[in-house]
């Protein structure tokens, strides 16, 4: 009886040790939003959207909204934003710039019932910051060679942001950072060549 006991005891700490070993560690490995090349908001679980009439996600975005064209920006939509949130930032950059990445536009405290973004414009009471140009509007992609991506980001925040209008991408991270409930973004692709 004290064998079967003792082989009992064994095997129970055998299987123990088995699924103990086997126990994924729960580490998560996040990447900063520069580097992601897939839609953010498909790894964080959310399915909130953003798309372009004038490109879709991957393509060229036409001239028009470039510096060989009128230079305005696309229209854009969102979609399946979080009913908690209680504002909207927009980030446009390109992360193949010469140096560093090249932010285009920000726009931050769009109301988060604004579904659409129209062409050549910014929503009713939303904030425009500082682009790398170091004007308060929307860049058109100008690479000086090659094709370069251009990423049009779009968060949903749990507050308004208080920050001045002089504030570039860096200050406008900062001030998101803790408030996202859900993102997206949509690539567009542009040489000049």
């Amino acid at each position: 009886m004290k064998k079967i006991i003792i082989v009992i005891i064994i095997l129970a700490a055998a299987v123990m040790g088995f699924v103990w070993w086997r126990k994924p560690s729960g580490k998560t490995v996040f990447e900063s939003p520069s580097n992601q090349t897939a839609n953010p908001a498909s790894k964080e679980g959310n399915n909130m959207k953003i798309e372009s009439q004038a490109f879709k996600d991957g393509e060229n975005i036409p001239a028009k909204y470039t510096c060989d064209g009128e230079g305005v920006n696309p229209p854009l939509e969102f979609g399946n934003v979080p009913a908690e949130a209680k504002s909207l930032a927009l980030i446009m950059d390109d992360p193949d710039a010469p140096g560093k990445t090249w932010t285009h536009w920000l726009v931050w405290n769009i109301d988060p019932a604004v579904s659409r973004i129209a062409e050549n414009s910014v929503p009713e009471g939303a904030m425009q910051g500082q682009a790398s140009s170091g004007q308060n509007n929307y860049g058109g992609p100008c690479p000086p060679s090659g094709t370069h991506r251009y990423y049009f980001k779009v968060y949903a925040l749990d507050a308004k942001l208080d920050i001045p209008s002089y504030s570039d991408q860096a200050a406008l991270e900062q001030a998101m950072d803790g408030h996202i409930i859900g993102q997206a973004e949509l690539v567009g692709l542009y040489s000049r060549q």
